[in-house]
């Protein structure tokens, strides 16, 4: 219950971190998009995300399942690249901006990732999978709203979208 003498008009919110999982969809791109004008408005730093999944495959049943670590380290150096560029491109510098690549669930490293770098809000990407396509894949960010150490803004493309260009 809130303090009965607290004055509603004396709130204000306090955003000093952003994370954006990118995974390079169009979708997470455009979470992006929503995320500058916030870390602009609020004198924010945007954190970039970018998880790579571990490469399992079963081998056989004698040995188990085998992993392909040179495989992983290959993506995970383009990961970086990649978000990188995608910071520089999208952010140019307007806000400060930094990118971590993790390995790992998505849905763990960025509820991890959030809580370890103190973020005050997630803005994430729904892909909008439906029916047998959400049951066999569940979603990520589903997941992340359900986990996430602090607030988070899920932007489904492209139903109704309130960032213009000015």
């Amino acid at each position: 219950m809130l303090n009965a003498e607290a004055n509603p008009t004396k709130r204000v919110i306090n955003l000093k971190k952003i994370l954006v999982p990118i995974d390079f969809s169009d979708f997470s791109k455009n979470a992006l998009k929503y995320a500058v004008p916030f870390a602009k408005q609020f004198g924010a730093e945007i954190l970039l995300v970018y998880v790579v999944e571990p490469t399992i495959y079963p081998a056989d049943f004698s040995f188990g399942q085998v992993g392909f670590p040179s495989m992983e380290a290959e993506i995970y150096k383009r990961g970086k690249t990649e978000l990188d560029k995608l910071a520089e491109k999208e952010i140019q510098g307007i806000v400060q901006a930094r990118t971590r690549v993790e390995t790992g669930k998505p849905f763990v490293e960025i509820n991890r990732v959030a809580k370890e770098e103190e973020v005050d809000l997630i803005i994430i990407a729904t892909h909008g999978h439906t029916g047998v396509e959400h049951i066999i894949f569940g979603s990520t960010a589903e997941k992340v709203v359900r986990k996430a150490p602090c607030p988070v803004l899920s932007i489904r493309t492209p139903e109704h979208e309130f960032v213009t260009e000015i």
